[in-house]
């Protein structure tokens, strides 16, 4: 072995401190996938001496400053909950007892780590020369309310996210049926087309239990599920296709572990009864191996990288855009409030907003129509054409007037000039002139002169309308050439 890696005891160095040595000897191998498993082995064995050494269980860790959580049967989430830097003593120890309440009622490794953190930083404070507290009793009110003022201030707040939603030329390759069936894995395709369709977070797809399907009064399939986040139960609609590959699985672990209670998605080593399921890691290992071997790209041809919460953002958004509403798409997603669904109605707003300021828009006249985006009435023009696109959409095109208002014009769109258009109904202005050549054909041949006269104008508006998009469309294909 390496003298980079010689040492008397495995428990002469910390877990870190074995990783960075491996990285010295090794300097390549610095993220998954890139031959690791030699310092997986090792940290494997230095936390079995470990535990060898000083046993397992809350005698033994909760003394430490730093509790080892897999020493206490959690497997999942940061490795250790860390109370060094709290500094008074009574602090620390209403620290540990704290986060124990919360750990035996079920609250994540990751929750309890960020619990601790934000404890250290009040102890912190409290250490402060201008607070300078040394006991219990001298935290009061006023004191609380002054930390929080310093921390309001020492905390940049952080703008509203927006959710990060896969772009539909992303999720058409992904959804492709031969990109599912380049999986290695049949239970890791239905992880995902699960998380595809169902929204749910990765940790509650693969805990699933095997029996996860129910039925309502109209025999229509639902799954049932953990959200572990929420602590309670939930459940989301699904379709036939979902129902037969849930119940391919089942029969796949059942025979497998016909005597025990598996779980749907159980991992094939180390599980003699089938209720360790497969591991948050594995399956993200799998699935950047997957977009490799599918060779998914963004827009700009960059090959695409993501993570498995990105579907749950792109359910959410997609069935906004579909005009579900919001309550529907919150008991869907099984979100505790509105907050995270007004997101993706927001994002949906923007996004056209987006495409709508984009997009050449044509007046009846053929004569484009400006809307500046950064201008003084940008959001009040904004909210009219969306009003408009709700509640007066054309069948080739929009009304820009105002809803207070009485059309003058007898629904004389293309002579009206309110009227408003886009490259996405050239396919009815086409279909349109066709048919007003005909009607204009037919009232010349019976003498009709005044109908042949108005559809003559139709058909002239028409012509430049088509014209104007089209020349607008090639515009825009010789840019993207260009670019």
């Amino acid at each position: 072995m390496s003298s980079a890696l010689r040492c008397g005891s495995a428990l002469d160095r910390d877990e870190d401190a074995w990783r960075q040595a491996w990285f010295d000897r090794f300097p390549g191998r610095k993220s998954p996938g890139h031959g690791d498993s030699g310092r997986a082995l090792l940290i494997y064995a230095r936390r079995k001496v470990e535990e060898l050494h000083s046993g397992r269980g809350w005698d033994v860790e909760y003394p430490r400053d730093a509790w080892r959580l897999r020493n206490l049967g959690i497997s999942e989430g940061p490795a250790t909950v860390s109370f060094a830097k709290i500094t008074q003593p009574w602090l620390k120890e209403l620290a540990k007892r704290w986060t124990r309440w919360r750990l035996s009622s079920g609250t994540g490794a990751g929750t309890l780590a960020k619990g601790a953190i934000a404890i250290t930083r009040f102890s912190a404070f409290l250490a402060s020369p201008s607070v300078n507290v040394a006991r219990l009793a001298q935290v009061d009110r006023e004191l609380l309310e002054r930390y929080l003022a310093a921390l309001s201030a020492e905390l940049a707040k952080r703008g509203e996210l927006l959710p990060r939603a896969l772009a539909e030329h992303v999720m058409a390759q992904l959804e492709d049926p031969a990109s599912l069936d380049r999986w290695n894995d049949p239970a890791r395709r239905l992880i995902t087309v699960i998380l595809i369709r169902c929204g749910l977070r990765l940790g509650d797809a693969l805990r699933l239990p095997v029996d996860c399907i129910v039925r309502d009064a109209d025999n229509a399939p639902y799954l049932r599920y953990q959200n572990h986040k929420m602590n309670r139960e939930a459940l989301v609609p699904i379709d036939e296709e979902v129902e037969a590959w849930i119940a391919i699985q089942q029969d796949r672990v059942r025979s497998r572990w016909p005597a025990g209670n598996p779980v749907l998605f159980p991992s094939g080593r180390a599980n003699p009864d089938g209720t360790r399921r497969v591991s948050h890691s594995g399956y993200q290992h799998a699935l950047g191996e997957w977009l490799l071997r599918c060779d998914v790209r963004d827009e700009r041809g960059r090959p695409v990288h993501m993570t498995p919460h990105q579907w749950r953002h792109t359910l959410g958004t997609r069935l906004i855009n579909m005009d579900v509403p919001q309550e529907v798409v919150r008991r869907i997603l099984d979100h505790d409030s509105h907050a995270m669904t007004q997101h993706y109605a927001r994002l949906s707003d923007t996004t056209i907003r987006r495409h709508w300021e984009k997009a050449r828009k044509v007046n009846a006249a053929g004569q484009t129509v400006a809307l500046d985006p950064s201008g003084a009435l940008a959001d009040a023009a904004w909210a009219k054409q969306r009003v408009g696109r709700a509640t007066q959409a054309l069948p080739n095109g929009y009304c820009q007037l105002p809803l207070v208002k009485t059309c003058p014009h007898s629904n004389s769109c293309l002579t009206c000039p309110m009227f408003v258009t886009t490259a996405e109904f050239l396919p009815q202005h086409h279909a349109q002139r066709r048919t007003t050549l005909q009607i204009i054909s037919a009232a010349e041949a019976n003498g009709h002169a005044r109908v042949a006269e108005m559809n003559r104008q139709v058909a002239a508006n028409l012509d430049k309308i088509i014209t104007t998009l089209e020349a607008g469309e090639q515009d825009e294909e010789a840019a993207a050439s260009a670019s």
